[in-house]
């Protein structure tokens, strides 16, 4: 069987053609996105999962050999913990955010695996455990997915950013994808093609599309932003090669984490202390706070989740006018709830796409904690990530020296009329309409799939 796969940022989706319309497939109770996370109760035991997950002999051979000190490593943990052989290990989705929740510093919890893809300076160690987490994650979704439809996927065309770090993009690409196609065969996929996600997310919009017409499709997804001028319509719909009628392209390591990590940041954090003076009048060192909720740094997280870090907010709590505020941040630190802190920023964020205010509830950290967010206070504290996200759309213009007929958005966080207000102030007089934001990518590759395959 053919599909779709948009092993998102955000959430991850499978699309499949039944009667020449596309379909997506249910991958946790009837919900057909699947957010993208994961917990464990312990690191190594995503490698024991994916071992025990791989279904032919000679790959699961080498993956052993090759994983022997880990897969030692997590028997180890079975043993101690009292973990018995039958009992759940891994939890995906909204299944590992409920776990998280629990026990955020009892396990392991990975948000948008996908966003470290790529990443500069990444040790062999590093590669193989996103590999292996990549890999569990693939596997959970390809196995639900076929328990849905009663059928073996074999083939599939997993969508791909323009670029998955913005850091020498030809390296970091050909390491994202050699992660993907790794974890993708580890999965039990045979054949696996890529395809640019803006121009899946097109391909999706062109099938209803009644007129030709130069299109700039906007994709903000969570980790990147992809823009692409393509010539689209009727007479172009059933072309085998369109390279020609792709007029430009530009993406960047940019999206809606991004968003969600300023809002995290500005509104947020200062409940914590930033912001705030130290006993002297001097202001609140930053960079600590800003560590804490870039959550799709490994670097930024490593230095947070340091002792270095830990030694030093202690410090600034005997400096600091409010230590009150300190013992909050470290016990926010202490309990690892620095993801679900970015986790009520991103619900602020799409709460914010509807109405003009938002109060965001943190009585995890502390009975009655609060703060309210007005649409005004977002839009402020996004400008920077935002006008990079512009400065793409210019480019890709600019690149297809045409303007665009019409502006195709898509992607979770292009809902939010912040982002859509900022895209016609800068653009000019262009309509912009709305694609399925969150399974536009998933129907076009799913189309693709279905074109290259038959």
């Amino acid at each position: 069987m053919i599909c779709g796969f948009d092993y998102g940022t955000s959430n991850c989706a499978i699309g499949i053609e039944e009667d020449g319309k596309v379909r997506l497939v249910p991958l946790e109770g009837t919900n057909t996105f699947l957010p993208s996370t994961l917990y464990a109760l312990d690191r190594d035991l995503i490698s024991e999962s994916v071992a025990r997950n791989l279904t032919d002999p000679q790959a699961r051979a080498l993956f052993v050999e090759q994983r022997r000190l880990i897969l030692s490593r997590a028997q180890r943990v079975r043993r101690e913990e009292d973990i018995a052989s039958d009992e759940q290990t891994l939890f995906f989705g909204r299944a590992a955010f409920s776990e998280y929740y629990q026990w955020p510093e009892d396990g392991y919890f990975v948000k948008s695996p996908k966003s470290f893809l790529g990443g500069s300076g990444l040790r062999e160690q590093h590669i193989h455990f996103f590999e292996d987490v990549v890999t569990a994650m693939m596997q959970n979704i390809k196995q639900q997915a076929e328990k849905s439809l009663g059928q073996e996927i074999t083939h599939t065309v997993i969508g791909r950013p323009v670029n998955f770090q913005g850091i020498d993009s030809e390296a970091s690409n050909r390491q994202a994808l050699d992660i993907l196609t790794t974890a993708g065969k580890r999965a039990g996929f045979k054949e696996i093609e890529f395809l640019y996600e803006p121009i899946a997310a097109g391909l999706d919009f062109e099938a209803k599309m009644t007129q030709n017409q130069t299109v700039l499709v906007v994709d903000i997804g969570g980790g990147t932003t992809d823009c692409a001028m393509v010539k689209m319509g009727p007479d172009f719909a059933s072309k085998e090669d369109r390279s020609a009628d792709f007029l430009g392209h530009t993406g960047e390591r940019i999206g809606g984490n991004d968003l969600d990590i300023r809002v995290a940041g500005k509104h947020l954090m200062p409940l914590f202390g930033m912001d705030s003076n130290l006993k002297t009048g001097l202001p609140m060192p930053t960079q600590l706070y800003w560590n804490a909720v870039t959550t799709n740094d490994v670097t930024a997280l490593a230095t947070f989740n340091s002792l270095e870090t830990k030694l030093q907010i202690e410090q600034l709590r005997l400096d600091a006018s409010e230590p009150k505020l300190l013992e909050r941040f470290l016990h926010l630190r202490e309990e690892k709830h620095n993801y679900h802190l970015v986790r009520n920023a991103e619900e602020a964020k799409i709460a914010l796409s509807d109405q003009q205010e938002h109060k965001v509830s943190l009585d995890y950290i502390e009975k009655g904690l609060n703060r309210s967010i007005s649409r005004d206070q977002f839009s402020h504290s996004i400008q920077p990530p935002l006008e990079k996200m512009l400065s793409l759309m210019s480019e890709a213009i600019k690149q297809a020296g045409v303007q665009p007929d019409v502006i195709y958005m898509t992607g979770g966080s292009a809902k939010s009329p912040v982002i859509r207000e900022a895209i016609q102030h800068r653009i000019g007089d262009v309509p912009v309409l709305d694609g399925d934001h969150f399974g536009s990518v998933a129907a076009g590759l799913t189309v693709w799939a279905k074109r290259i395959f038959r």
